[in-house]
């Protein structure tokens, strides 16, 4: 039985080059959605309408945003850094985990 699709959003500080990764998947970037510069509560309420998840390397946004309030799933990317060689050991995980994550929720790969 295949996965379904899911639409992704790669946040402004994730590499643009991930998205290529994380086929079949529809996959976005805040810059190509034309949401750059867009704060973090505002970014969240965009994405909601229209994507399944947002995979960010932003450590800190389920402290600073109620993120179970927005119908919208969150992976975190923990890797020394944001650049393309680090994040990639992480796809399987995040293919892997994409499938199951649920809207408000959280999950951080590392």
């Amino acid at each position: 039985m295949s996965q379904p699709m899911r639409r992704l959003l790669l946040d402004e500080c994730v590499d643009r080059r991930l998205a290529r990764h994380l086929r079949p998947h529809a996959v976005v970037t805040v810059a190509e959605a034309g949401w750059s510069g867009v704060k973090n509560g505002q970014l969240l309420r965009r994405a909601e309408a229209e994507f399944d998840v947002l995979i960010t390397v932003d450590q800190n946004l389920s402290f600073q945003q109620r993120l179970i309030d927005f119908d919208l799933a969150v992976i975190v990317l923990s890797a020394s850094s944001n650049r393309l060689q680090d994040l990639l050991p992480l796809v399987p995980q995040i293919l892997n985990k994409v499938p199951s994550v649920k809207p408000g929720h959280v999950s951080v790969l590392s």
